[in-house]
């Protein structure tokens, strides 16, 4: 099966001759580049059936200069040098070499000028991946620079050379050092961010419920489950980008079209060492701000800063694709990001909470084995001791004296403990946190009951009870069927634990009160 794009590859080469798209990675801008190296060697066999046969009627073929720059990757100044020298030279054997060209933007040049020659057509350059190169020097400020000066001498060509070239088209993953590389290429068409092209890279909604049908098919059949549940298991999943004000809903593709392949549910977007990846940039930030970024509030200019010079992890958490669109209010011009899926908020969660709370992986994996347990028993006393038990264990020094006489950094640390210990129970049960940030919301389901958790800190299970019904938390789910049940959770800061709990039916009445203060 093919997911048909190619009507707006053709939109794009007839408006503009130089296009920048930043997409996370995984996302098949590999696989576009390659799609437009096919269309300008005027390959149109490759094209039969797809919507660019009603629109492309000449197919000139051009010269193609294709660069992936991701070979230069977790290289050395001499050994990028090296590499990139080596792909002009393929390109050499083609179209020729100037002696006197010693420099690699020279060579560049020569090669360009060289092609047009020989071809009689303007020439069209692909740079996949420009931010390859950098992206592991991003807090090493000599090796940066120097490499970046490599890049900004061979880019510059594209912008002397504009006279020679048909269209040129460069993709990455983060708009990094894009205004110090590109600040010459004065007409890069930004398209990271138009409605337009919001679903040029991924699956759409549309696509999935059309194209690959036939796969949700067979995927619902492998699992013994309904159409529409297999569309929302994987809609819970691997769906949620949004890449512009009024995107397209998008769902991650190398994710999607691997658990249709395997038949599965499992989480591929973090293979490959991307947490490795991940926390090497965030150390110049604390790693739980990775984390509370979901829900964060930004500007529109706040996208353009570079990953280097940002004093939050955002811009790259966002440019990365960890968090993505949920909203945008058009008269303050701001956005709300939001991790996008499951498969990220716990890829997330399960890769840093060993780190933030100096724990082992194993123990907080039997943390969620055991509150699942008692959840799907219906016992969520059971399950708050056995959170509670894991909170015991947690060092004291996780946190600095300083940190810990702010009460507000007090209430976010253990906002943020909750939050992740709740997060990692959506493998096993379908959990649903609001946000981290301002009221810490919990919602717990499984085939039988609704749990309804509202967390305070350092004040009362009664205020917590209160704000479930003054809020309406437990509204949407009166005509659910299932068992309602509400809980107020308080946290003391002085015992550095879960203090005391009240649970209660849907209409108030007190099932179970729990006060480990005066049990003790």
């Amino acid at each position: 099966m093919y997911v048909d794009k190619t009507d707006l590859m053709y939109d794009l080469a007839s408006k503009y001759e130089y296009v920048f798209l930043a997409r996370p990675r995984r996302f098949g801008k590999s696989l576009l580049c390659n799609t437009f190296k096919a269309y300008f060697l005027g390959q149109k066999e490759l094209f039969e059936g797809l919507k660019i046969m009603a629109l492309e009627k000449v197919w000139k073929k051009y010269p193609v200069l294709h660069f992936t720059m991701s070979g230069l990757k977790n290289c050395t100044i001499h050994e990028a040098k090296s590499k990139l020298g080596g792909f002009l030279r393929d390109y050499e054997e083609i179209y020729g070499r100037k002696d006197s060209d010693e420099s690699l933007g020279a060579r560049f040049r020569t090669i360009i000028h060289n092609a047009a020659k020989m071809t009689g057509e303007k020439v069209v350059v692909i740079l996949d991946e420009y931010d390859s190169p950098i992206m592991r020097l991003m807090y090493q400020p000599e090796m940066r620079e120097s490499m970046r000066c490599m890049l900004r001498e061979f880019y510059q060509v594209l912008k002397d050379e504009g006279a020679y070239l048909r269209f040129v088209f460069i993709t990455g993953v983060t708009k990094f050092s894009q205004l110090s590389i590109f600040s010459e290429l004065n007409n890069l068409k930004q398209i990271s961010m138009l409605d337009d092209y919001s679903g040029i890279c991924g699956i759409t909604q549309e696509e999935l419920d059309t194209t690959l049908r036939p796969c949700i098919v067979e995927y619902a059949d492998a699992l013994g489950i309904s159409v529409d549940e297999a569309y929302a298991l994987l809609k819970k999943n691997y769906d949620g980008y949004h890449f512009s004000p009024r995107s397209k809903d998008v769902y991650a593709p190398f994710s999607l079209l691997r658990a249709l392949d395997d038949k599965s549910t499992n989480h591929y977007w973090f293979e490959s060492g991307t947490m490795s990846s991940l926390i090497e940039h965030l150390q110049n930030h604390p790693l739980s701000s990775a984390l509370e970024c979901d829900g964060v509030e930004v500007g529109e200019n706040e996208f353009n800063i570079s990953c280097e010079n940002a004093e939050t992890a955002v811009p790259l958490l966002y440019q990365s694709g960890y968090l993505t669109i949920d909203t945008y209010d058009a008269r303050l011009r701001t956005y709300t990001l939001h991790f996008p899926n499951l498969e990220v908020r716990e890829g997330m969660v399960s890769g840093l909470m060993p780190l933030i709370l100096r724990r082992s992986t194993a123990d907080g994996n039997a943390m969620v084995r055991n509150i699942a347990s008692a959840i799907f028993k219906g016992n969520l006393s059971e399950a708050l001791s056995a959170l509670r038990s894991y909170i015991a264990k947690i060092p004291y020094d996780i946190i600095t004296k300083e940190e810990w006489e702010d009460k507000e950094k007090r209430e976010s640390f253990y906002k943020l403990l909750l939050y992740m210990a709740f997060s990692m129970l959506n493998s096993t049960v379908d959990t649903e946190v609001k946000s981290i940030l301002g009221r810490a919301d919990v919602v717990v389901k499984t085939d039988t009951d609704i749990f309804v958790l509202e967390l305070k800190v350092d004040d009362t299970v009664e205020n917590a009870l209160a704000q479930i019904d003054d809020k309406g938390y437990a509204i949407p789910y009166e005509a659910d069927g299932r068992k309602v049940t509400k809980c107020g959770i308080n946290i003391s800061s002085e015992a550095r634990n879960i203090s005391e709990w009240c649970i209660t039916d849907a209409i108030g009445n007190v099932i179970e009160k729990i006060d480990h203060l005066t049990i003790q």
